[in-house]
């Protein structure tokens, strides 16, 4: 007859015994810990994953030491760049390791108040306080043109490509009361293609999807629809009772986004024939503007073609409302300062956002219908 085996000595009563982990955890599972000891991470939590990033929210932070004024993501959706009131744009890679590749400081003399990829060249256009346009050649990180562009701070800027001519136009909006466009490349002219006076300080731009008119933003509670051809304004945009803070076209050119000092979110119908006499599309409640008086950055939706807007408050969260329906689907913390900024990835359902507390947030969203 054999023996049989010793038993197991007998465990402390209640003791839970975790087995030794074969693999690898999927990559839609986290185990959640307070301690950073790998043995202690019991409890796993399943997340849908909806995106390449390496985590659901990741911060971009350790660049700036000053607010961040304005955040966007490149054509292709492979680096992201941000500009500051520490007088230098930072360039960062959107996936996996996430590397801040660079810090360019010395391109303008005063805080930097927006920015924006060319569309087709490897460039970067930024405007300051100084009164200056800069374009930057963002493989090499140098500065290839600086315009003197205006003779008061220049609040933002944005680009076109003229239709058929392949030439990209960039319209800059300022205090002085004038936008003026000038034309992209290192071949352009320094001098202004174009320019129009309002007779009062502008504070946003936007180009029309066929790079045709020009919608401007203004310190009269306005946005003033110039044609660029017959050089003179062809109708205006009301229904704000303060000042825009900026502007954004819908990814299919029919809807303009436009927050305001009031707290009041603004989607106006800018189709050629619009059903609405006032083309008001909707009117959004839910992102606070503060008394700080910053211009606020609105975005739109790419990956489903416009569905949502976003825009940052000064209650240190993002607000995202679903447009037909005009409600609220998130609002996103995070930021210990008034989120100044948002975009949308190109292709996925990513967040940018960048805040006063000097960093930026990547957040996955769900994706849209």
């Amino acid at each position: 007859m054999s023996k049989r085996g010793a038993s197991p000595p007998p465990s402390t009563e209640g003791t839970l015994v975790k087995r030794a982990r074969s693999s690898t955890p999927p990559r839609n599972q986290i185990a959640i810990s307070s301690s950073n000891d790998e043995r202690q991470k019991a409890l796993i939590r399943s997340v849908k994953r909806t995106s390449n990033l390496e985590a659901p929210i990741i911060s971009l932070s350790g660049s700036h030491s000053a607010e961040i004024l304005s955040c966007r993501f490149d054509p292709t959706g492979q680096n992201i760049a941000a500009c500051s009131a520490d007088r230098s744009v930072s360039l960062w890679r959107t996936y996996p390791p996430n590397t801040n590749y660079g810090l360019l400081s010395s391109h303008h003399k005063a805080p930097i108040l927006d920015l924006q990829w060319s569309l087709f060249s490897p460039q970067l256009y930024t405007v300051s306080a100084d009164q200056t346009l800069c374009f930057t050649d963002v493989t090499t990180g140098k500065r290839t043109k600086k315009i003197r562009a205006h003779r008061g701070i220049i609040n933002a800027l944005d680009r076109t490509l003229a239709g058929g001519a392949g030439i990209e136009l960039i319209a800059t909006a300022s205090d002085d009361g004038t936008v003026r466009v000038w034309e992209g490349g290192e071949e352009g002219s320094k001098n202004s293609v174009a320019v129009f006076e309002l007779g009062c300080p502008a504070t946003s731009v936007a180009w029309s999807a066929d790079g045709q008119n020009l919608y401007i933003g203004a310190l009269d509670n306005e946005i003033h629809v110039y044609d660029l051809r017959k050089g003179e304004q062809v109708y205006a945009l009301t229904g704000h009772t303060d000042t825009p803070t900026s502007l954004a076209l819908s990814p299919n050119g029919s809807y303009l986004l436009s927050p305001s000092f009031s707290s009041h979110t603004i989607i106006h119908d800018v189709r050629p024939f619009s059903p609405s006499p006032s083309r008001i599309h909707r009117v959004l409640q839910g992102a606070p503007a503060g008394f700080e008086n910053t211009l606020l950055k609105g975005a739109w939706s790419k990956d489903d073609g416009g569905q949502r807007v976003a825009v940052g408050g000064a209650d240190r969260m993002v607000c995202i409302w679903d447009v037909e329906s005009g409600r609220v689907l998130y609002k996103l913390p995070g930021h210990k300062g008034t989120v100044t900024c948002v975009d949308f990835h190109p292709r996925e359902p990513i967040i940018l956002t960048g805040s006063k507390d000097g960093t930026m947030l990547l957040g996955e969203l769900d994706p849209g219908l």
